[in-house]
Parts: structure tokens; sequence; C-alpha cells
């Protein structure tokens, strides 16, 4: 009997569990989706103020030199962007694995995660806006964001480039410097460190 009963209070804590890890990866999902809209709506907005152009008025016109560069920011940023995300998940599956929970914790957790996507929305749209300006100093008396305007592919192509190596080699600096602000729980001495 006893043992049956053990087997019963397992599978129960199993059930349970599983329950739990639905929920969080419900919220991951949630955080994640929210984080992307976000991302988009900024990632356009503000290279529309860049290039002086509307990127709905540019895809309705089928100008894709504007368009493959609104692609490559929105790729850029997500590149930048992702870092966020993923240390929030991690310091939500530390923060769940290790009760209690208390509300305290969760709202620091929640406040944090908020911080640390504003920082790497804003240095990823800062990081965008540099590339379009350094795009422009490169080739002195031609005005690449006009030629981006009026359809010429190949300046888009070499400006989404240059979005794109930007993404790319300032995201690692980016994670490093921001991955600080994310309130991993204490653990026991020993058990596990969260990622410096």
């Amino acid at each position: 009997m006893r043992g049956r009963a053990l087997i019963q209070g397992a599978r129960l804590a199993s059930f349970v569990m599983d329950l739990v890890l639905l929920f969080v990866g419900l919220i991951k999902v949630v955080f994640g989706g929210l984080v992307a809209a976000l991302g988009i709506w900024l990632a356009l907005r503000g290279l529309s103020r860049i290039l002086g152009a509307n990127p709905v008025e540019e895809l309705r016109q089928g100008n894709v030199a504007a368009c493959l560069v609104h692609a490559a920011s929105l790729v850029s940023l997500g590149v930048l962007v992702q870092h966020a995300v993923q240390a929030t998940s991690d310091a939500l599956d530390l923060t769940v694995q290790n009760p209690p929970l208390h509300l305290l914790v969760v709202g620091r957790l929640v406040a944090v995660a908020v911080l640390h996507v504003g920082l790497s929305l804003g240095v990823g749209v800062t990081v965008l806006g540099t590339g379009v300006l350094l795009f422009d100093r490169m080739t002195p008396g031609i005005d690449e964001l006009a030629e981006v305007r009026k359809g010429n592919v190949a300046a888009a192509l070499i400006l989404s480039a240059i979005l794109l190596v930007l993404a790319l080699l300032t995201a690692p600096g980016l994670q490093a410097a921001l991955n600080g602000l994310i309130p991993f729980p204490q653990l026991p001495e020993g058990t596990l460190r969260a990622p410096a």
C-alpha cells in the first residue's frame, strides 16, 4: 500500500511540475512575442525617420530596395535583442526551479527584464542608426539614402549588409554588458552559477 501511495504521489508531483513548465513556457512565448512586436515597431519607425520613407508606402509601390533595407533592419534588431529575451528566459527558469517563489522576486524579475529589453532595443536602434550614418559617410558625393528611396537595389544591398554586420558584431558585447541586469536567484554554494 505504501509503495502505491508513493508512486501516486510521484505521478501527482510530475503532473504539477508539467503544469508549471507549461505555464512558464506560455509566459516565455508571450514575452518573446511582445518584445518582437515592440522591436518591429521601433525598427520600422526609426528607420523610416532616417530614410525619410514609409515602409508601408514603399511596400505598396513595390520599392524592393527600401523594403530590403527595412527587412535587414528587422533581422538586425532581432539579432541584437534576442539575448535580452534569452537571459530573461534563463532567469525565469532558475527562479521557478529554486522555490520558494515570492511576489517580490517575481516583481523584481519582471521589472529588470523590462529594463533589460528596453536597453537592448535602445542600443539596437542606435546601432542601426549608426550603420545608416556610417553608410552615408563612406561614399561622399552620393546620397545613398535617396538612391534607396529611388529603388537602387545595389545601394540597398550594401546598406543591408552593413546593418547585419554591425548587429552580428555588436550583439556579443551587448549581451555581456546587459547580462548583469537580470536578477539570477541566489543558489546554494557549488550548485550552479549564473552565466558571466
